[in-house]
């Protein structure tokens, strides 16, 4: 148990009270002990290791993904985000995804992509046009800002018009707010 003494009490009363004196050396010796206690204690636990950016590394040594490959990019990487209803935002999930996407596009440079900006079916056709270019813009912009050459990114919106799911559910819009890095050119094959 680790001890914080911290009661308030000012420690410049007379020099002369033994009774201060005493107390000010049982604190200094509860400090010393908890503080060693808790110096061990640190010690022990080991720190947590930092998280990386890096795309994951294929843990099945069997696997027939091909690093720098478009499949890799998809399963390992990841190449959709999702937005929130009539937002274009790029939220901490999909930062998450983005972060993962740059460090594989850095990686590999010669990858071309055209990011998708996808709308769910509410809302007018021509609306939902403008929110997915603005949802394929803030994706692109993200990826520049992580070291991506905005020459590698092109944008394109499908609004409404390629729906992940058909259905008239919340369940399923939220799966249609979305957008796709679609790897157009120099992938491995």
């Amino acid at each position: 148990m680790c001890v914080n003494v911290a009661n308030g009490n000012s420690l410049s009363g007379s020099s002369g009270d033994a009774s201060m004196t005493r107390r000010i050396f049982a604190v200094a010796i509860v400090i010393s002990v908890g503080l060693s206690g808790c110096a061990s204690k640190r010690e022990a636990v080991a720190p947590a290791p930092a998280e990386s950016t890096a795309a994951p590394a294929v843990v099945d040594s069997g696997s027939s993904i091909r690093p720098g490959s478009s499949e890799d990019f998809r399963v390992n990487v990841g190449d959709t985000v999702h937005f929130d209803y009539d937002r274009y935002n790029v939220g901490a999930e999909a930062q998450a995804t983005l972060q993962r996407q740059a460090a594989w596009l850095n990686k590999y440079p010669a990858v071309m992509l055209a990011i998708e900006g996808h709308c769910d079916e509410r809302g007018t056709r021509e609306y939902n046009l403008a929110l997915g270019a603005r949802r394929a813009q803030a994706i692109k912009e993200y990826l520049v800002s992580q070291g991506v050459s905005t020459n590698r990114l092109d944008t394109i919106s499908y609004g409404k018009e390629r729906p992940a799911c058909a259905e008239s559910t919340e369940s399923c819009w939220s799966q249609n707010r979305r957008g796709v890095s679609a790897i157009r050119s120099g992938a491995e094959s």
